[in-house]
């Protein structure tokens, strides 16, 4: 009976009750029982009407009784037939797209802007903030300088478009002059500037694997030294979080199991960029909640996330991770206006789109 009652879908009246059981929910965080839904509603209904609903829904598997009182709670099933065909998103106000757009200052390096979007919707969500580092594939190298440092050690600096500057140590088997590195970053600055990433990458391994025999000791130097610290740039894929502390106003989160848990996948990453990964494919706002994340320290959670893009290519997403209980109406439209302007501060020169 309950698997039948689970295919079908409410009716009208029971997804107005549904509507104003989360929207409460939200604002509350507390089980919400009939008279309330009766007062809140608008409808003329009894409280012994409303319960017949809940009990309905309840079957659907929409809402679930946490304890014996007569309060509802909606379930991960129950959020998403309110995103997907409830929810009434909000215009923003002029003045947070004007915090959000001095934030995401056009002047700034990439660095910056992808800190600076972080924070900024951490701060203005009360929610962790969470922003991965530009793809790499999808730019082009400008220039690479090695400098000597100690004995054995390179310092390598990659310029990657106009914007974006990294530097790591790449440790030597010799001891290498000034001039012997400025000649290797010359040769690599002459093959290899202004093309992409990715082709670099692969030319590189090409070439070393293909031609070695005719490349002679500078060139081969000079190759090696590349690979190895683009191969570094590489395994940076990674993002930048912010107010990860918010979450802990919140009483889903007052286990310290759970918290703990949910801090270690922070720390660890692997598994939260493996599910941002997944957005970087979609386009517009993606929304798991819940279970859907697929993995177990979210099940409490909800993630937000929009992509951006420069040249219409994705380099990357944002979002807001928080309780399952979060003002989506509010927070869908905040990380898709931050995802645009972040796209158009990365594009410089396009048109602001708001």
């Amino acid at each position: 009976m309950a698997a039948e009652a689970s295919n079908n879908l409410p009716n009208e009246r029971a997804r107005h009750l549904l509507k104003v059981l989360i929207q409460r929910y939200i604002q509350d965080g507390q089980p919400v029982g009939s008279r309330t839904l009766s007062r809140d509603s608008g409808l003329e209904l009894s409280p012994a009407t409303i319960r017949n609903v809940m009990s309905d829904l309840e079957e659907m598997g929409l809402v679930a009784a946490p304890h014996t009182s007569a309060g509802r709670v909606p379930t991960p099933r129950g959020y998403r037939m309110f995103v997907d065909t409830l929810l009434s998103v909000q215009p923003l106000e002029h003045s947070l797209v004007d915090t959000l757009r001095h934030t995401l200052d056009a002047e700034a390096d990439t660095k910056k802007l992808v800190e600076n979007a972080s924070t900024v919707l951490s701060d203005v969500t009360q929610l962790a903030g969470i922003v991965t580092l530009p793809r790499q594939q999808h730019a082009s190298l400008e220039r690479v300088e090695f400098l000597p440092l100690s004995e054995k050690k390179v310092l390598a600096i990659l310029v990657i478009s106009d914007k974006e500057v990294r530097n790591c140590i790449l440790r030597t088997e010799q001891t290498y002059s000034a001039a012997e590195l400025q000649q290797y970053s010359n040769f690599l600055n002459q093959q290899f500037a202004g093309r992409e990433i990715d082709d670099v990458r692969s030319r590189l391994l090409s070439e070393l694997r293909e031609t070695r025999e005719t490349l002679d000791r500078m060139m081969t130097t000079a190759m090696q030294m590349a690979d190895q610290v683009l191969g570094q740039a590489e395994q940076g894929s990674d993002y930048v979080l912010a107010g990860q502390t918010n979450l802990m106003e919140f009483h889903e989160f007052c286990n310290l199991a759970t918290l703990r848990h949910l801090f270690e996948a922070f720390n660890e990453k692997r598994q939260i960029l493996h599910l941002l990964d997944q957005c970087v494919e979609n386009e517009g706002v993606q929304i798991f909640i819940g279970e859907e994340s697929g993995y177990q320290m979210l099940d409490e959670c909800s993630l937000v996330t929009a992509p951006y893009s420069v040249d219409g290519q994705v380099l990357g997403v944002l979002g807001v991770i928080g309780p399952t209980r979060m003002a989506y109406e509010r927070i869908i439209p905040i990380v898709d206006a931050t995802a645009r302007i972040l796209s158009a501060a990365l594009n410089t020169g396009r048109k602001d789109p708001y």
